[in-house]
């Protein structure tokens, strides 16, 4: 079956599932495979659920309604090119290492002010979520917002393929994923593969001035600039009760975020909005009204403490400004997951947080995992291998009366211990 066959069958049902929990009567079920389970073995149950088509590729599994490809996962991919391809809507491409999807969810709230905007949902932002991402995105949307993940090089550039963003921006280059992208300058490298597609076809970005790095990268390319004293827009930091919040022209927009270091995720929606002639108020409205969840730069009460959940995850990059943002907090504590995928250069990363600790003086520190048990640290900093471990001690030494961070890589799970605070 070609890509145009399958695209008649998608416009009469458009709704996409690539798990049987999810039917939805009349959808498309794509039975992709992965490490330790075959879509294909599923295709009947998806049927019997009430999928109108179940697309499979082996052919053991046919059955009425199964339409046989080649590669499921491939088919899926080039279907969402397709209609990619069909849709006259500006699409906004963005990547990097911090605050994807804070700056995605960000802007799509500034957009939205005045269009009607898809944006991707959650962090679907890998070689499967981005393609379903695109077959979301329906007659009446005006925008789309895709978020584009990734952990090794061409990557970036294989997701731009299949999205072929109008517009697109990095937010940063840090120290994720280095095991995949082989250090630092593999990280540039591989998300610098936005700012590749962008220039090989004549569109255009959207670049922090003050990063001088990333005005080197994008050099060539079509862009609008902020800055703190520079660009084509100036917009500075501020905060005020813990939340921070972003200044341009006469105008103050103060985010539901704690952290200044989510400057340049506010900066690129306000930006942006501007490009696309929101007027001031609007784009106030856009920042003010997002409320970060998923466990993002979130400021909470907890039962005893003041609670900064930042874990849904970390790398050295986001830990370190994470940690120095505590400055202005009094009774300071930190509970910090390890860091995972930083490969060759995990221990001296892990070490080196340890030592900022050190340095900020911070009151009281928790390390959970055994990538921080394995540093030099002062007697002081309370170590344990899980969270159940950490849960346990709490019963009986519970940590009170303390702002609290609570960092880590998804995989350590820190969002279980915030009933404990």
């Amino acid at each position: 079956m070609t890509t145009e066959q399958l695209y008649q069958i998608f416009r009469s049902h458009p709704e996409v599932v690539t798990d049987t929990r999810a039917i939805i009567p009349g959808c498309m079920f794509f039975a992709l495979k992965g490490e330790r389970f075959n879509g294909n073995k599923f295709a009947e149950e998806a049927l019997e659920k009430g999928a109108a088509f179940a697309i499979i590729d082996e052919q053991d599994y046919v059955l009425k309604n199964t339409i046989l490809v080649q590669d499921v996962l491939a088919s899926l991919q080039a279907l969402a090119q397709y209609h990619r391809r069909k849709l006259r809507i500006p699409i906004i491409g963005l990547t990097g290492s911090n605050g994807k999807t804070t700056s995605k969810e960000l802007l799509a709230s500034v957009l939205s002010q005045k269009y009607s905007v898809y944006a991707t949902k959650g962090n679907l932002n890998n070689h499967i979520g981005v393609p379903l991402s695109l077959l979301e995105i329906q007659s009446h949307h005006e925008f789309a917002v895709i978020e584009m993940g990734a952990n090794h090089q061409k990557e970036i550039a294989f997701l731009c393929s299949i999205c072929e963003p109008d517009y697109g921006f990095i937010t940063n280059f840090g120290k994720a994923h280095l095991e995949g992208f082989g250090g630092i300058e593999g990280v540039k490298k591989g998300k610098s593969e936005l700012y590749d597609f962008l220039r090989e076809n004549e569109k255009t970005s959207f670049v922090w001035a003050d990063d001088l790095e990333q005005m080197d990268r994008s050099e060539g390319i079509k862009k609008f600039t902020f800055g703190k004293e520079q660009g084509n827009l100036v917009i500075r930091p501020f905060e005020s009760a813990n939340r921070a919040g972003v200044q341009w022209g006469g105008n103050r927009a103060l985010s539901q975020l704690t952290g200044i270091y989510n400057y340049s995720n506010m900066a690129y929606a306000i930006l942006i909005g501007k490009t696309f002639k929101i007027p001031d108020p609007e784009l106030i409205r856009g920042i003010e009204s997002y409320t970060p969840n998923l466990n993002r730069s979130q400021f909470q009460k907890g039962k005893q403490n003041d609670l900064i959940v930042d874990c849904y995850n970390a790398n050295p990059s986001s830990m370190e400004v994470a940690i120095q943002n505590l400055r202005g907090f009094d009774s300071r504590a930190v509970v910090l997951g390890d860091m995972l995928e930083l490969g060759e250069e995990s221990g001296k990363e892990h070490q080196k947080i340890v030592d900022l600790l050190i340095d900020e003086k911070i009151e009281q520190v928790v390390l959970v995992g055994p990538l921080f048990a394995s540093t030099e640290r002062p007697e002081s900093f309370l170590s344990f291998t899980d969270t159940k471990e950490v849960q346990t001690f709490w019963k009986s030494e519970p940590l009170e009366n303390c702002t609290v961070l609570l960092k880590g890589s998804r995989g350590i799970r820190l969002e279980l211990l915030i009933p404990f605070l």
